[in-house]
């Protein structure tokens, strides 16, 4: 899941890019607010880091800006303003979450996976379809109840699907959704990891939608 970093601590916000994307999200880092602020309309992000104090803009008026356009992303904030006024403001404000630094990578993990879980409609931590099932916990899958290895674009392809379990995704959502600003997927490498899924979950398993995309099968199409 594609992740955006609001940080303007360079030490806090390296370790989380580089901590969050071995948990398996793709990270795209921003150092001040009004950057920050653009770049949710730059790429389709899943949910937000925000840090509070921010040069050029404050997180709490990014956040504002954003929910007065009907941003609907979730946002963790992620701040050293710990105090209970600050922090029933941030959820006044449209915050989804609130963490109060210093932290445990552990628990923004846990808190991103279940705000970007909700979002897409799933209440429960595990992710099943057909005979598969994904635990984004502990970033396993499980076919016909057997452990399945996976690369990790293959894993991270695969999550994407089964978050968006009936939802049609286009080639560009699929190549944006896997890259970042340093580093995009090509066309050809997702040709590869989605004949690669196949030959591992079954041909069934994921259908192209000709002229659309790709989406989740079931075991009675062609």
């Amino acid at each position: 899941m594609r992740i955006l970093l609001i940080e303007d601590d360079a030490l806090i916000g390296n370790g989380l890019q580089i901590g969050l994307s071995k948990s398996g999200f793709v990270v795209d880092w921003f150092t001040d607010g009004k950057t920050g602020l653009n770049a949710l309309n730059s790429a389709p992000y899943d949910a937000v880091v925000l840090d509070l104090t921010l040069p050029k803009m404050d997180g709490l008026d990014v956040l504002q800006q954003w929910r007065s356009h009907n941003q609907s992303i979730p946002v963790l904030i992620l701040t050293a303003r710990d105090t209970l006024d600050e922090r029933v403001k941030g959820l006044q404000k449209g915050a989804d979450d609130y963490l109060c630094k210093p932290f445990a990578l552990a628990e923004v993990v846990a808190r991103l996976q279940a705000l970007i879980r909700r979002s897409y409609g799933h209440t429960t931590p595990l992710l099943t379809h057909l005979n598969v099932t994904l635990d984004p916990n502990l970033r396993s899958v499980r076919l016909n109840n057997e452990p399945l290895s996976l690369t990790t674009r293959e894993y991270k392809l695969l999550e994407l699907f089964m978050l968006n379990k009936d939802r049609v995704l286009s080639r560009s959502t699929i190549e944006e959704k896997l890259s970042t600003w340093e580093e995009e997927i090509s066309s050809a490498a997702l040709d590869v990891h989605i004949y690669n899924l196949r030959q591992k979950l079954g041909k069934q398993f994921i259908r192209t939608v000709h002229g659309v995309g790709y989406a989740l099968g079931q075991y009675d199409d062609k």
